[in-house]
């Protein structure tokens, strides 16, 4: 009965979200052209394709030549409208990935805004606006026309095996995929062969005008998050500890099987994606965290965890002095990533400079 129920409401989602892009499409429902570069970049499922990772990515990327500034909705913040996310602010005025963001690349402009139009007009009436907006989770975001579209599909969990939500994880049809310019296949393995690449362009219904990449996760170097945590000897690609993992990310599974290559316990305590951690949360980690076997252990977590870990005081001594961040980052296969890399400075580069011609232009005609 509840799968039927399911099914049921998945049809009237998909009959929901197939209308409003019919609108967007026929252009009853209007979208929004800027004279500024955008990139969007999203996914068409819910959760856990790496969009984080992928937009620090083309930060590092443009940071060096053009002013970036990223916005999002802030997921799960408890403020309102737009705002432009400091070093010193608050987890729940920002949300987790915003204010990791900002921490990592500070001389960037981070920015949340719920209403992305709204949020791309506050950006270009800053006393410096960026030359280039990096909108956050935003292919279902139709009313601004993004320069670029880029989609991130899981390598893992196959779209011709989904289904809409809330029967599966897709956020509508995947012939919404003709809407991007770039597809990225993520969370891949180092290697992918050509026949399953041709596989994959068949089954993300790849066009002519398309270009699909595939990247794979990196992990760095384990980190201190306070100071009272000692620094730590990786031996042979192993660690002598057992690890507690803390995660409240959409899909833990990749990185607690990469900590299980290095270490010979790992335990986990897995909470919802974005989920705000209370004094009961820690407690539990605590319970967890005592019941490893090893006689030295600690306790390792996400970039994103960190930002809500870490909120008034809510750690005791102890985890504060076996806590540690594994950070993460992705890497293109196959030497794709200059092909990427030249198609996004030259998108960007040329609009810069259309742009400064436009206002010189009108600046004489004045």
């Amino acid at each position: 009965m509840r799968k039927l129920l399911l099914c049921f409401l998945s049809l009237i989602y998909g009959f929901v979200t197939s209308v409003r892009n019919w609108l967007y499409d026929f252009r009853i429902l209007k979208s929004v052209d800027f004279d500024i570069p955008v990139i969007s970049i999203g996914n068409i499922t819910v959760g856990g394709t790496g969009k984080t990772p992928h937009i620090e990515y083309l930060i590092r990327m443009l940071q060096s030549d053009f002013r970036v500034a990223t916005l999002s909705r802030g997921y799960m913040r408890k403020t309102k409208g737009f705002r432009v996310v400091e070093t010193t602010s608050g987890v729940e005025e920002t949300g987790d990935e915003p204010l990791q963001i900002k921490k990592k690349f500070p001389e960037i402009t981070v920015s949340v805004c719920e209403n992305r139009v709204i949020g791309v007009q506050e950006l270009l009436r800053l006393k410096t606006p960026p030359d280039v907006v990096l909108l956050d989770d935003a292919f279902q975001h139709r009313r601004i026309n993004p320069g670029i579209n880029i989609v991130l599909i899981d390598y893992n969990k196959p779209l011709n095996e989904d289904h809409m939500l809330p029967c599966g994880r897709l956020r509508e049809n995947p012939a919404q995929l003709r809407r991007a310019t770039t597809i990225i296949v993520t969370k891949c393995p180092s290697e992918v062969t050509p026949i399953t690449r041709r596989i994959m362009a068949k089954d993300v219904y790849l066009f002519p005008y398309q270009e699909l990449f595939f990247t794979s996760i990196t992990y760095g170097s384990l980190y201190a998050v306070f100071p009272d945590a000692p620094p730590l000897e990786i031996t042979d690609n192993l660690l002598k500890k057992g690890i507690l993992v803390v995660s409240g990310i959409a899909s833990p599974e990749y990185m607690i099987s990469y900590l299980e290559q290095i270490s010979g316990e790992v335990k986990s305590a897995v909470f919802p994606d974005h989920h705000y951690y209370d004094r009961g949360d820690i407690l539990r980690i605590s319970q967890k965290f005592h019941e490893l076997k090893s006689t030295e252990k600690i306790v390792v977590t996400t970039e994103k965890d960190v930002q809500r870990l870490t909120v008034d005081h809510l750690l005791t001594k102890e985890l504060k002095s076996v806590l540690y961040c594994l950070p993460v980052q992705v890497k293109f296969l196959d030497q794709e990533g200059k092909q990427f890399d030249n198609k996004i400075k030259e998108y960007v580069g040329e609009n810069k400079s259309n742009r400064a011609l436009h206002f010189r232009k009108n600046a004489h005609k004045s």
